[in-house]
């Protein structure tokens, strides 16, 4: 006997299912965004497909911005040095134009308003033209007595003039100073408010180009060129619209692109998983199409070549497993005539013990007792065969484990007083442990473990519990001999298998008590697991659905100290 952590392939139960795959149950607090959200990650993990074609679409969005804002911020800084370039250019013949004017003017100071009007009337843009504004008005350091009216265009004023622009002229009023600005003016034909106000208005960039004048007899006048960039502005938004239409487009190209070829690998990969799902559900037959000499072809040829040698080697094997078993079967059923000889001889033997020597007497004994081992081999070896061939069969009725393992407790008591462990059963819920089993194999699976215990309990105390539920009915084991080692709970179900080699079976098992344990837990539906440590002793859970055919998810006991204590009630 032994222990372990409980084991994996030892053990039948919830530890041993697999969770890949499930899905979690709806929360009612979940909400429509976060179930969304969910499924993009669901679809994340399992499609290939989706991670490269949104990889290819982000990466593709990101790269496209880069160099779409790039270009835009390239395009846009050179339209607006160019118009800077233009106002500057064209300021500067106008603000020539006004000087030599104002130079040549020969009249009265009382006429100079007049002629300034005219000047600056001359400077402004023809009627119905917006691309040029025009703002005369004298300079904050004018000190002269003779006053010029301020001119300005319609729509603008002195006040759209930045303060700063005014200070820089001041300060060198032999440059010409620039700058841009935010120019906010009426729409056209937008009609006036009861006030004559414009009721809507429109903000465009514009290049406002000032510098100072002299006007004989009148001193220093600044005068200011406004030049809004309407058409750099229209210009950049058909720019833009034309980066926004080409992105989406490359994107949608590239993400087409990423899908079809991602299909061309994806889909063969599919196929092949597919194909390898029908494999391993039985279709030995069944095969991928590999056409080509391409890697994808490769793979096809290459699954196929594996499924035709797996396709030889399964039926080889399954041709030796059947030449076993009916082997095995078929040399049980020989031997049960002569065995049956033997044992008739043998009893005769055993009966006449007392009239032999000593010697002769005590062989008589041990033939006796082996051939009992060996019918219960023999026995053992006709139900393992039943089972390699699927030909097990169960006779389900309802029936109280409570009331078999007491039978199985009463029927042991002789090898537990020879071993010294005293047997306790434990009745842990106030249900009845009633289950539809069929009684034989339960029965014969309970003593298995009761004298497993008992052998392998050094003397120690034997403890048996018996728990309920809803859904099933468990039976713990426990021994405080021993115990597992680490792994070997996943080895005691084996046929024939020892934690010690070199332990003689006291009891005379056949050493596949075990594994047709397992399997009449398997026949039910249910779990036989098995756990234990070194020096603490070891525990067997038998745990079978309540109905036939049930399923189980739980047990009403727990295996491991992990799991839970056990009640000490005794019943």
């Amino acid at each position: 006997m032994a222990s372990a952590p409980v084991s994996e392939a030892a053990a039948e139960g919830p530890a041993a299912s697999s969770t890949e795959g499930s899905v979690a149950p709806a929360r009612p607090g979940d909400r429509f965004p976060t179930k969304q959200v969910r499924a993009v990650v669901g679809l994340w993990r399992r499609s290939l497909r989706f991670r490269v074609v949104t990889s290819t679409l982000i990466l593709g969005l990101v790269v496209v911005s880069i160099i779409s804002l790039t270009m835009y911020r390239s395009i846009a800084d050179g339209l607006v040095d160019d118009r800077v370039e233009l106002a500057q250019a064209q300021s500067r013949t106008l603000a020539g134009d006004a000087q030599a004017s104002f130079n040549s003017f020969t009249k009265t100071p009382e006429e100079l308003p007049e002629f300034s009007s005219t000047v600056t009337t001359g400077l402004q843009a023809p009627p119905g033209d917006e691309s040029r504004y025009l703002v005369f008005a004298a300079s904050p350091d004018n000190n002269s007595d003779t006053r010029l009216p301020t001119e300005v265009s319609q729509g603008v004023g002195l006040e759209d003039i930045p303060s700063a622009l005014r200070q820089s002229i001041k300060s060198d009023p032999e440059r010409q100073q620039t700058t841009t600005i935010e120019l906010e003016r009426p729409v056209e034909d937008s009609g006036t408010d009861l006030l004559g106000s414009p009721q809507q208005s429109e903000t465009v960039p514009a290049v406002v180009v000032g510098q100072q004048i002299d006007v004989p007899g009148a001193g220093n006048y600044d005068l200011y060129f406004i030049y809004p960039m309407d058409q750099e502005q229209t210009t950049l938004g058909i720019i833009s619209r034309s980066f926004i239409l080409g992105a989406l487009f490359l994107i949608g190209l590239v993400s087409a692109i990423a899908y079809i070829v991602t299909s061309t690998v994806v889909t063969p990969v599919r196929r092949a998983a597919a194909a390898a799902e029908r494999l391993s559900a039985g279709h030995l037959n069944e095969r991928m199409s590999a056409r080509g000499h391409d890697d994808l072809a490769l793979l096809g040829q290459s699954f196929n070549d594996m499924a035709d040698n797996l396709q030889t080697q399964i039926r080889q094997l399954e041709g030796l497993s059947r030449v076993q078993q009916r082997f095995v079967s078929d040399v049980s059923h020989e031997l049960r005539t002569p065995l049956t000889t033997i044992r008739m001889a043998a009893d005769l033997l055993h009966a006449s013990r007392d009239d032999m020597d000593p010697v002769t007497g005590r062989s008589a004994e041990l033939l006796h007792d082996e051939l009992d081992r060996f019918e219960e081999l023999l026995a053992d070896l006709l139900e393992i065969s039943r089972y390699d061939a699927g030909a097990a069969i169960l006779e389900q009725d309802p029936v109280d484990l409570f009331a078999i393992i007491e039978r199985v407790v009463t029927s042991t008591e002789s090898i537990a007083d020879t071993r010294g462990s005293e047997v306790t059963v434990h009745r842990t819920s106030g249900q009845e442990a009633v289950a539809e089993v069929d009684s034989r194999r339960i029965e014969r699976v309970l003593r298995n473990l009761v004298v497993n215990a008992i052998e392998h309990g050094e003397g120690e105390p034997v403890d048996v519990w018996v728990g309920s539920d809803d859904d099933g009915v468990a039976v713990v084991v426990q021994d405080h001999g021993v115990g597992l080692k680490a792994g070997e709970a996943s080895l005691v179900f084996n046929r024939f298998w020892r934690a010690d080699p070199a332990r003689t079976r006291t009891t005379g098992g056949s050493g596949l008590g075990l594994a047709i344990a397992l399997e009449d837990a398997r026949l039910h539906h249910g779990w036989l697991q098995a756990w234990g440590e070194p020096g603490q002793g070891s525990r067997f859970r038998l745990t079978v659905p309540r109905t036939a055919g049930g399923s189980l998810t739980s047990s009403p006991l727990p295996l491991t100290p992990r799991e839970g204590e056990l009640p000490t009630e005794t019943s």
